[in-house]
């Protein structure tokens, strides 16, 4: 990652779920991956770091990546949620994105649909949009070329996959999804996954047995 910028990591909610901070020291601007719950304890972190709030990335629709979208909305009013285009039914479905079993039910809208090898410029850095479907429908990773980061989502993870028994999981396009839709991504390049420990492409390919 290069030196203006800065990664940090919160986790959120009930399952810990990882919710990416990126920062640009420089501009003093952010963006946020997946925050997944906590959406004012989010801002407060932001507002500790001097950063203001640009956008906010979502790699699916489940609750647990989507939980602290609304408080952050409040906070940030201008910001704007990309998501991506398969997944609009997931994100407005309480049933599919699992918060209605919750009894807490949240839907959100995203303000940019996105669709794969999109191109975003964000707070100076360039992503390449994925779609990785599997997980769910719409699933994406967010590939930083600039700063040799892959953001995951439940996509991929350290030594595992996403599970794929949820409303619109599958298994067998999951699997492509890490062996083909992931072939691009370089052995050197860093992956933070929606759950668990960062990891590299070098050793998911050596050790990962879905890969």
């Amino acid at each position: 990652m290069r030196q203006h910028m800065m990664l940090r990591t919160e986790q959120v909610g009930n399952l810990g779920t990882n919710c990416y901070l990126l920062c640009n020291k420089d501009t003093k601007e952010a963006i946020v991956i997946d925050p997944g719950a906590q959406g004012h304890l989010i801002r407060d972190v932001l507002e500790s770091l001097g950063m203001q709030l640009t956008a906010i990335l979502l790699t699916h629709g489940h609750y647990d990546h989507i939980g602290g979208v609304d408080a952050l909305k409040e906070s940030y009013i201008n910001v704007k949620v990309y998501a991506s285009y398969e997944e609009r039914e997931i994100l407005f479905n309480e049933e599919d994105n699992l918060s209605a079993m919750l009894g807490r039910p949240c839907t959100v809208d995203a303000d940019i649909y996105l669709h794969d090898d999109d191109r975003l410029e964000l707070i100076g850095t360039h992503f390449r949009v994925i779609h990785t479907p599997g997980h769910t429908p719409g699933g994406l990773c967010f590939y930083s070329i600039d700063d040799e980061v892959l953001f995951s989502g439940d996509t991929l993870f350290a030594g595992s996959v996403g599970r794929t028994d949820f409303p619109g999981g599958d298994g067998e396009e999951l699997l492509r999804s890490v062996k083909e839709r992931l072939s691009i991504i370089p052995d050197y390049v860093k992956v933070y996954p929606g759950h668990g420990p960062s990891t590299t492409m070098e050793i998911e390919r050596e050790e990962n047995p879905y890969m």
